[in-house]
């Protein structure tokens, strides 16, 4: 086995389906993380309190009701009073990720955050690859518009042509009756 297959210990679409996108970053829960870490929420959440100058907010975050709500609606959880979060989930972007490793020094976490940040630079490196691609679908809807335009100027001068009112035409050219 390689370097790479060793530290593959949790499938590649499990890790994705758990990057969701809030606030213009791309974040992981806490709960997720401490599923993956193979740690309680709360023994993470621990962690990270003793150690607060290693998660600024651009590190991680706390969810606003909304927004814990719109991501509770995506996903099947307890209802609130019946056994679930007594407190808004944090969530952690890539750098946050990144520091939990110093602050989780099992080595799960170091093998699942390896997983972890080569999944966010992939992401990152299709958004930058596809990125051309956006342009050129924007570039390709303002022709389309500029076509509809003139297909519709088209079809207007066709209904003037319709609507004026040609009288009988007169006949040019061989007429078999004249002979």
């Amino acid at each position: 086995m390689t370097a790479k297959q060793t530290l593959s210990i949790i499938p590649e679409n499990i890790l994705v389906n758990k990057i969701y996108e809030i606030r213009g970053h791309k974040v992981m829960l806490d709960s997720d993380l401490a599923e993956l870490y193979g740690v309680e929420t709360k023994v993470l959440n621990q962690s990270i309190r003793r150690n607060p100058g290693r998660f600024p907010e651009d590190f991680m975050f706390q969810l606003t009701d909304s927004e814990w709500e719109s991501l509770r609606s995506q996903f099947v959880t307890s209802k609130i009073g019946r056994g679930g979060r007594t407190y808004l989930p944090n969530v952690f972007t890539e750098h946050g990720v990144l520091m939990l490793s110093s602050v989780l020094n099992s080595q799960q976490a170091i093998q699942v955050n390896i997983q972890i940040v080569r999944i966010f630079t992939r992401l990152r490196q299709w958004v930058s690859e596809n990125g051309e691609l956006k342009y050129e679908i924007e570039d390709i809807k303002r022709k389309l518009n500029n076509q509809d335009k003139n297909i519709e100027l088209v079809f207007s001068y066709l209904d003037k042509l319709i609507d004026k009112k040609i009288g009988p035409r007169k006949r040019i050219g061989y007429m078999p009756d004249d002979l």
